[in-house]
């Protein structure tokens, strides 16, 4: 008796060992990924920047890329990435449910043209809209509201309609509402490439940087209750399952506040909560291939725990949102009264 609990006491301390692990290495890509784009290169990459700036100098030609479409481009990577996220844990959830309606077949194949359209706009540097981009955005758009329509008929019409049961394992309500937030981002892109850089950049007739504080930070607060939700039906057996649903409202809300406000000073603590923001999204991905390593089989059961386990591509959907508050606050810094 006392050998099996020593073995069920080394066993489960390995899987904290493995788990940890896990987070960490997803941590510290999330932490690399991050530093790439927010902090200076050195060495040889700080040596041909300086060589390209003197050539920009010597030439009248070139000019500064101009701060809305700076911010564009920023989108295009935000939307991308929650794009990948819900392309991933759409073909993940549909193909469990064995695509029994054709139509589901459709956010996968808008996110992946989503996909290639938010490359595009990354390296894309003109200050104006572009067709193919502004028509695949939309259409993202629309699939997450009709998808959304769906998956309210599917809970709606089971035994008990909208009961903890049916919200826990039926068609999960936030899904094809990321669908609709990525593609109302890159809509939202393309729109602000499309401002004068002389003018105060505006969308839809509102200043164009608190306006898009507002939308990352009502994504952030939707997802968090997606996930609370989730980590709810499993009791929050894990500490660290409490953590996206405090981190991303505290971010959200104060990009509310930069919103509502005219910030004439640099929002240092919200840009570095939006960073960490961003940390979680990879760190939980981590944390979910973890638990369907807990599984029984574990990887080597994967066609089966990955259905059942939790979902590995959702979390990174935190760091696409945080992306998009961080090109809010830049494009504020650029124009304070955007």
């Amino acid at each position: 008796m006392a050998a099996n609990n020593a073995g069920d006491l080394s066993t489960a301390a390995t899987r904290q060992l493995v788990g940890g692990a896990v987070g960490a290495i997803a941590l510290g890509l999330g932490v690399a990924l991050l530093r790439r784009g927010f902090t200076p290169q050195t060495g040889r990459e700080t040596l041909a920047g300086a060589r390209t700036h003197a050539r920009q100098k010597r030439s009248p030609l070139r000019v500064d890329e101009p701060p809305q479409v700076k911010a564009a481009r920023r989108l295009n990577r935000a939307a991308g990435l929650l794009g990948t996220s819900t392309l991933l844990d759409s073909a993940v959830e549909h193909y469990r449910g064995s695509f029994q309606n054709k139509a589901m077949y459709t956010p996968l194949i808008v996110s992946a043209l989503m996909l290639a359209v938010s490359a595009h706009g990354t390296r894309d540097k003109r200050p104006i809209a572009h067709g193919v981009r502004d028509a695949t955005y939309l259409a993202a758009a629309l699939t997450g509201i009709a998808g959304t329509g769906f998956h309210i008929y599917n809970i709606a019409k089971r035994p008990g309609g909208f009961s903890w049961q049916n919200l826990f394992y039926g068609s999960p309500l936030g899904a094809p509402g990321a669908v609709a937030l990525s593609g109302l981002l890159g809509y939202y892109s393309e729109r602000l490439r499309d401002n004068e850089s002389d003018k105060i950049p505006k969308v839809f007739g509102l200043p164009a940087g608190r306006a898009l504080a507002a939308l990352s930070g009502v994504g952030l607060l939707a997802t968090a209750g997606e996930a609370g939700l989730l980590h709810f039906r499993g009791a929050y057996h894990n500490p660290f399952m409490f953590a996206p649903v405090t981190v991303p409202p505290l971010a959200g809300a104060l990009l509310g506040e930069t919103a509502l406000s005219r910030p004439r000073r640099p929002r240092r603590l919200t840009r570095w909560w939006l960073r960490l923001t961003a940390l979680l999204g990879f760190a939980g991905a981590g944390f979910h291939a973890y638990g369907v390593q807990r599984n029984m089989g574990g990887w080597r059961n994967w066609s089966q725990n990955v259905l059942n386990g939790p979902p590995i591509p959702a979390p990174p959907s935190f760091t696409g949102l945080a992306l998009a508050g961080l090109a809010a606050l830049g494009l504020l810094e650029e124009h304070p009264d955007a």
